[in-house]
C-alpha cells in the first residue's frame, strides 16, 4: 500500500500512490490511514491522481476515513480520474465529500 502523508499548519495532505483501491488493499488501506487521520485530528486533502480504479470496498474505505473524522473538519478528494470521479457521482457520494479538479497547469489554460 502506497501513500504518503505530509503534515502541514492547515492539515494533513495525503498522495494515494495506488493505481486501484479495491478488496485487495481497502482494509489496510483504511486501517493505516484511519489510525492517521484520528491522531493527528486536522482537515484532510488526499491527493488521487494514481487511483485509476476504486470499487464498492475502496469506496466503503473511503467513507470509513471520512466518519473518522469530526464533521467540522473537512475530507477534501482533489484529482480524481474520471473512472473514479463517476464512483463517487453514481453512488451520490460527491454530496458528501468535497471533490476538487486537478490545478490546470499552464499548457491546459491555453
Amino acid at each position: 500500500m502506497q501513500f504518503t502523508v505530509i503534515d502541514t499548519d492547515a492539515g494533513l495532505v495525503i498522495t494515494i500512490a495506488e493505481t486501484r483501491i479495491d478488496a485487495a488493499i481497502a482494509t489496510r488501506f483504511k486501517d493505516k490511514l484511519r489510525e492517521i487521520i484520528i491522531r493527528h485530528r486536522k482537515p484532510v486533502e488526499m491527493r488521487m491522481a494514481a487511483v485509476d480504479f476504486m470499487d464498492s470496498s475502496g469506496l466503503g474505505a473511503m467513507i470509513a476515513l471520512r466518519k473518522a473524522l469530526p464533521e467540522d473538519l473537512p475530507m477534501v478528494l482533489q484529482d480524481l480520474t474520471p473512472n473514479v470521479e463517476r464512483v463517487f457521482r453514481l453512488t451520490r457520494m460527491d454530496t458528501v465529500f468535497h471533490i476538487r479538479p486537478a490545478a490546470k497547469s499552464e499548457e491546459q489554460k491555453e
